[in-house]
């Protein structure tokens, strides 16, 4: 806990003097103003200049005053709302934001906003009292209307989330194209019984929807597209979800011969339920997940899985919320390509 003293405090002199944005600029050789559009990151700063500037001020251990900051319009700070630390698809986007940032002088806060969309709403809000300069959703649950609102108090960027907005911006995978890769490719294996896992889509209305509701969609229509009967299994994205669904799938008396789960956490648990039945992957049940978390590639998990470019939404992400801070009003949505993954988990069925 920090205390804070309401009595004036005198400017440090001598050699324990604060560097200030002057020093800076000394060290670097490059002009205040110079200094001070690499600090703000600022259209049309060189690498050369932005790399100069960075090492002067790490040199000199330079660091702006928030409370100067703040009396300028901007605190430098960011938040970013996730919906759990359970799933490794909202992680590494956060990771990845943060690595945009890190060259900056913007400062990221993360909150944990949990799977309801007032609970999200709630940390949303405990980040704006924090006087934050932007915020960056990760798979929002709450009314389109109310992000709308945000967004015209503070700039906004949606990650996984479809639909375009009017004052925010987004980026997400094209989830519907990622799920007809999948099933595709398992019906060019040979399996005509393929069920998939989801979960809940929340009530919120399309276009703006999840992209987990997109993954289910392009699952169903793909499906029908080859002639088959969609199976859906609605639990959770957890791995105790997976397992659930994979226990339901596996227990009827016509269990499918590939089972595509919505994520690869959930994926981990569906490989815990047919583990446990003595069933050998690929061998005797096909597993496939969405989202290529980095235990997705480990030894003895080898899950064959859709790649939505998490890392590329991620920057993206970072990069939009800069220049809606930096004055872009027009909107903008970034959707990435998904990429089919094959590992070790596919296979052809095994004949019964």
């Amino acid at each position: 806990m920090y205390a804070f003293s309401m009595t004036s405090t005198p400017e440090p002199t001598g050699k324990h003097r604060n560097p200030t944005i002057k020093d800076v600029a000394a060290e670097a050789n490059v002009s205040v103003s110079a200094v001070s559009k690499v600090l703000r990151n600022a259209y049309g700063v060189s690498d050369e200049m932005r790399t100069k500037v960075n090492k002067a001020a790490q040199t000199l251990g330079y660091r702006p005053r928030t409370a100067a900051r703040s009396m300028r319009g901007r605190s430098y700070s960011i938040g970013i709302v996730m919906p759990g630390i359970v799933s490794s698809f909202p992680t590494q986007i956060a990771e990845e934001i943060d690595e945009v940032f890190k060259p900056t002088q913007y400062q990221p806060l993360i909150a944990v906003g949990g799977a309801l969309g007032t609970e999200q709403i709630n940390a949303a809000e405990a980040m704006l009292d924090r006087q934050i300069d932007g915020i960056i959703l990760i798979s929002p649950w709450m009314d389109i209307s109310w992000v709308e609102r945000l967004a015209k108090r503070t700039p906004t960027v949606l990650v996984a989330r479809n639909g375009i907005g009017t004052h925010y911006d987004s980026v997400t995978d094209n989830a519907f194209e990622g799920s007809l890769a999948m099933v595709n490719y398992l019906v060019e294996l040979g399996h005509r019984s393929i069920a998939y896992t989801s979960m809940p889509d929340g009530g919120l209305k399309r276009p703006y929807v999840l992209s987990h509701t997109s993954r289910q969609d392009g699952y169903e229509y793909a499906m029908k597209m080859h002639g088959l009967r969609p199976r859906i299994v609605t639990t959770t994205y957890s791995e105790d979800g997976g397992y659930t669904a994979g226990c339901q799938l596996l227990d009827d008396d016509n269990p499918p011969t590939a089972i595509y789960a919505g994520s690869d956490i959930a994926a981990f648990g569906v490989m815990r339920a047919a583990q446990e039945r003595g069933l050998r992957i690929p061998e005797d049940l096909t597993i496939t997940g969405y989202d290529n978390v980095f235990a997705s590639g480990l030894h003895g998990v080898s899950l064959t899985t859709i790649d939505q470019s998490s890392n590329e939404m991620g920057k993206t992400a970072a990069k939009l919320l800069i220049e809606r801070i930096n004055g872009r009003t027009e909107s903008v949505c970034r959707v990435e390509s998904p990429k089919l993954v094959i590992r070790g988990s596919s296979a052809h069925p095994a004949k019964r």
